[in-house]
């Protein structure tokens, strides 16, 4: 399966995958509009094997099957129980 790669011009690593190159007919008007201005990244060729940077490659694999895009959001950077010591 392929998919193409958007980053949001206005947040900070917040990036769009969509299973048709510049068709973002199924992502919901506000949730595209919430992106802002966006940036084509690149094509990527996912299969279960491959390892992503920062998500689950079957959880995107099965965002693009069931809804045609997958939103990867910026890490919160909330503090964790080790970091609090």
């Amino acid at each position: 399966m392929f998919c193409y790669i958007y980053k949001s011009l206005k947040k900070e690593q917040l990036y769009l995958y969509i299973d048709s190159k510049d068709d973002f007919s199924k992502v919901p008007e506000a949730l595209f509009n919430s992106f802002g201005k966006l940036e084509f990244v690149m094509e990527l060729e996912l299969h279960p094997e491959r390892k992503l940077a920062k998500e689950d490659v079957l959880k995107v694999i099965s965002s693009l099957d069931e809804k045609g895009f997958f939103v990867q959001l910026p890490p919160t950077n909330l503090p964790t129980p080790a970091t609090l010591q």
